[in-house]
């Protein structure tokens, strides 16, 4: 059984759903700026070739995303509470209220399809421009 108060619990499943959701952006904002420089090398002169600033504005967009999203149970949107076996804490899946249904449903869309789908199409898109680029070398 969890073993202290619902404050702590609702730390926890913060914690867990905070830094969760900022590794998957931070996994999808990497993969979506490899495939920019691999896939369209003129990106980087608009940029200045990835400056500091623009990772720096990069990760506080990761953050705000995960922020956004891990603060609309504290906000009632949403809830935290203990898992279905009690040891852990985490967002309240089973629940019958339209406002939890529509932030689990925002959630699978946005933090969990929308990165997947990003990822797979980056990824995908880097290896159609290497397979192409190698076969455009073999070719001369």
């Amino acid at each position: 059984r969890w073993l202290f108060d619902r404050a702590v619990c609702t730390l926890y499943a913060f914690c867990g759903v905070l830094f969760g959701l900022c590794s998957l952006a931070s996994l999808t904002v990497l993969s979506t700026v490899c495939c920019l420089k691999v896939c369209y090398p003129a990106y980087g002169k608009c940029w200045d070739a990835f400056s500091p600033s623009h990772a720096a504005v990069l990760l506080l967009c990761v953050w705000v995303y995960a922020l956004t999203f891990a603060t609309a149970p504290l906000a009632e949107w949403g809830s935290y509470g203990p898992e279905p076996y009690g040891t852990a804490c985490c967002i309240t899946w089973e629940t019958s209220s339209r406002e939890a249904t529509l932030y689990i449903l925002a959630l699978f869309v946005f933090c969990y399809l929308l990165p997947c789908l990003l990822i797979l199409a980056s990824y995908s898109l880097i290896l159609w421009t290497v397979w192409v680029s190698r076969r455009a070398v073999q070719q001369h």
